[in-house]
């Protein structure tokens, strides 16, 4: 099977190089793009970014990027949201006033009073649910977070993983064949590079059958 094309979503969110390499290690072709047609052909779509929900939705929009990562989302292909990347995925967010994505109910919410702001550093994950992208990856597993938002989805039964820093919030999310997490792969290790690992080898496995299922753990 020739390599997977992956595209990594540039809309000015983040340094997107060290996402690309290690799509790159494990056999991808992975390119950083801002063009719809790149996202439309892809055999996998990773929506990274670090930064502000109002401007980097402005960004989406500006790019023509909205219309084909919500048809790519229904088509029913790979896709990997990371940090930003699942917040804008939600309804709207305390950051800001634009609306998100959408594609799941729920909204974004700044960590409570009293927290250091943002969250960085090593955090662990409960995961909750069975995913082609845990593979070999133990619940519990530390990951590197940077943020001061979290994603607060409005039906409960798409949270993959729990985190708590002051409150439980959601740091990963798993609905059909969308999987999106809070925290870093690329700045947590080996345990974060299995994950990236685990996306490649999904979409090499079986680009055809592309709906992912989870079930309770």
């Amino acid at each position: 099977m020739s390599a997977p094309n992956i595209a990594v979503i540039d809309y000015q969110a983040g340094n997107l190089r060290s996402v690309q390499k290690a799509l790159e290690r494990f056999g991808a072709r992975a390119a950083i793009t801002s063009d719809p047609a790149d996202v439309e052909r892809a055999d996998g779509v990773v929506f990274p970014g670090q930064g502000a929900n109002d401007s980097s939705m402005r960004h989406l929009r500006a790019a023509g990027l909205v219309e084909p990562i919500e048809a790519y989302i229904r088509a029913g292909k790979p896709f990997l949201g990371v940090c930003l990347g699942l917040q804008l995925l939600l309804e709207g967010s305390d950051e800001g006033v634009e609306p998100g994505l959408g594609v799941l109910a729920g909204r974004v919410r700044r960590l409570g009073p009293g927290l250091k702001v943002p969250h960085m550093g090593w955090n662990s994950v409960d995961f909750r649910v069975d995913n082609p992208l845990l593979h070999g990856i133990p619940n519990g597993s530390h990951f590197y977070f940077v943020h001061s938002y979290y994603a607060d989805p409005a039906d409960k039964n798409v949270v993959a993983g729990y985190t708590s820093y002051g409150v439980d919030f959601c740091s990963a999310a798993a609905w059909r064949n969308v999987f999106a997490i809070q925290f870093h792969p690329e700045k947590s290790g080996d345990v974060g590079l299995r994950l990236y690992r685990n996306f490649v080898e999904h979409v090499k496995s079986d680009q055809r059958d592309m709906a992912w299922k989870s079930s309770p753990r």
